[in-house]
């Protein structure tokens, strides 16, 4: 099994940036493509970001695209995303999860699931 455990989240000035960190335990953690998804109050999850098991390859949505940046360091069981140019619609719950299907936007077909960091982006 993989458990990912999500960091990094806070509170940021329009226009401002943040790393998120999503640390995974399981030695597999390297077979799996990641992604990341927000959510905030009253609305349904959102795919934000997904790259490969390799980091050879990644996606975003257009909402964040020029914006975020997705990464990962399978040395140390750990993927990053990188946002730049935040605005209070950034505002969220943001999760990392992992699958086997790169690519895909569907919460659904992510396995395992961090608990979420939260990033407040305030105007």
């Amino acid at each position: 099994q993989v458990k990912p455990v999500e960091s990094g989240g806070g509170l940021v000035q329009t226009g401002g940036s943040l790393r998120l960190t999503c640390t995974a335990s399981g030695r597999t953690f390297g077979s799996y493509s990641v992604g990341w998804f927000r959510q905030a109050p009253g609305k349904a999850r959102y795919f934000i970001a997904a790259i490969t098991s390799t980091g050879a390859s990644t996606h975003y949505s257009d909402s964040v695209k020029d914006r975020f940046t997705i990464s990962r360091d399978n040395a140390k069981n750990t993927m990053y995303l990188q946002m730049n140019s935040l605005k209070p619609e950034d505002t969220a719950l943001y999760y990392c999860a992992t699958t086997t299907r790169f690519g895909t936007v569907v919460g659904d077909e992510y396995d395992y699931w961090g608990q979420g960091t939260q990033v407040t982006v305030s105007s």
